[in-house]
């Protein structure tokens, strides 16, 4: 089977670390713009007798505590998802490489989850310190007023571990998403082009390949968002000292609960992202002379190439 794309600047640390970048500027930005879903979504999990609904969640956050609510934790999101998408992207494409040499002949969603998986844990790595004051900071507001002294006062309290406390559902919710977020990307864009395009990449205009990313890119936000909708439940419990343990965050909010709760507001917030973080990302790939994203099989489809 034969992938377009697969040249051999991709190898190179130039490629490598251009992927880096793009990663951590697309992430960074994209998830500083939706900040005050974030804060919503956060508070909603945290307090859902409280804030019952998005409305009643916005109304009285605004009544209680003033439009700049809406911005706490943003330098969290900055920085915290600006280290984990430089993470998540570059290592992604690295790995892959490393999988694509190695594991010739397996089935090519093997090795996406495979490569997605191995870049997320160093990803979440980096996130997780940002993570635990940002939930912090948006749910509890005599704590901190942001990122800056947020991180001294959290490590005078809890020590190292207060920073790690949630590194292990971070990843649980973060490694399946990764995972699924990644693959259906990679065979989104394949089905796109072949069934939809029915022309090469490279014989595609710029606009083209960035709508073929948009598109893949909200599907594979959708999908990741319900997989990993579980987790995220149980990391804002742990952050906010709601449980002590992952079974006792998981007793608390009820089976069903951790499948629904703040779910349609995660949806809202995700999906959009994910579309905005690979259509930046893309497009820094561009600007730096290297190919969109994804690959496309060409052995499947030369009828429609002309």
């Amino acid at each position: 089977m034969v992938m377009e794309g697969s040249i051999c600047e991709e190898l190179k640390p130039r490629y490598y670390a251009l992927c880096a970048i793009g990663g951590m500027l697309s992430a960074g930005t994209t998830h500083l713009a939706i900040t005050p879903l974030d804060v919503l979504k956060v508070n909603m999990q945290v307090h859902p007798i409280k804030y019952y609904s998005i409305s009643s969640c916005f109304t009285t956050l605004l009544r209680e505590q003033g439009p700049s609510v809406l911005w706490k934790g943003w330098t969290g999101k900055f920085f915290g998802y600006g280290a984990q998408g430089g993470c998540r992207f570059g290592l992604y494409e690295y790995f892959k490489g490393v999988y694509s040499n190695v594991l010739v002949d397996q089935n090519r969603s093997f090795v996406f989850f495979l490569s997605s998986a191995s870049a997320e844990v160093f990803a979440n790595v980096a996130l997780c310190p940002f993570e635990a004051v940002k939930v912090r900071v948006q749910a509890q507001p005599w704590f901190a007023r942001g990122l800056f002294d947020g991180f001294p006062k959290l490590y005078a309290s809890e020590g190292t571990q207060g920073f790690y406390r949630g590194l292990i559902p971070l990843l649980g919710r973060n490694i399946p998403f990764s995972m699924v977020m990644f693959s259906t990307f990679e065979h989104s864009v394949d089905f796109l082009y072949r069934n939809m395009v029915k022309r090469k990449k490279e014989d595609c205009s710029i606009g083209q390949q960035l709508g073929v990313t948009c598109l893949a890119g909200y599907a594979a936000g959708s999908v990741g968002s319900f997989i990993s909708n579980p987790a995220d439940n149980i990391v804002s419990s742990l952050y906010n000292r709601k449980a002590d343990s992952l079974a006792l965050a998981i007793k608390n909010i009820g089976l069903a609960n951790l499948f629904t709760r703040s779910l349609p507001i995660r949806m809202m917030l995700v999906g959009p992202s994910i579309t905005l973080q690979w259509f930046f990302y893309d497009t820094i790939k561009i600007l730096g002379g290297m190919p969109t994203s994804g690959e496309v099989t060409t052995d499947m489809r030369r009828d429609g190439a002309g």
